[in-house]
């Protein structure tokens, strides 16, 4: 393995990352930005106000976007596996 083939599954590895985390990320920051605004707009300073929510947004996020990120996991795996098998 030289440095082109470790830079290039470091890239694929924080891509997967990037993929994996983002439509939860995504989803509990525009949440999170709503209730601000909310919180902003009526002065409720309430700070377990913010976690429910998240929660259930991330829990449905996470209902409907599964499959996909357990794909792209799959597929980062089967290419770690197919380089080792093939001595990198």
């Amino acid at each position: 393995m030289n440095e082109v083939d470790a830079l290039e599954m470091v890239r694929s590895a924080i891509w997967t990352v990037i993929i994996g985390a983002g439509p939860a990320v995504g989803a509990a920051m525009v949440v999170g930005i709503a209730i601000a605004l909310v919180q902003a707009l009526t002065q409720i300073q309430e700070v377990t106000l913010t976690f429910i929510p998240k929660i259930i947004v991330i829990l449905i996020v996470t209902l409907f976007t599964g499959s996909f990120v357990g794909s792209q996991i799959f597929s980062f795996t089967e290419e770690v596996y197919g380089r080792i098998a093939t001595g990198f």
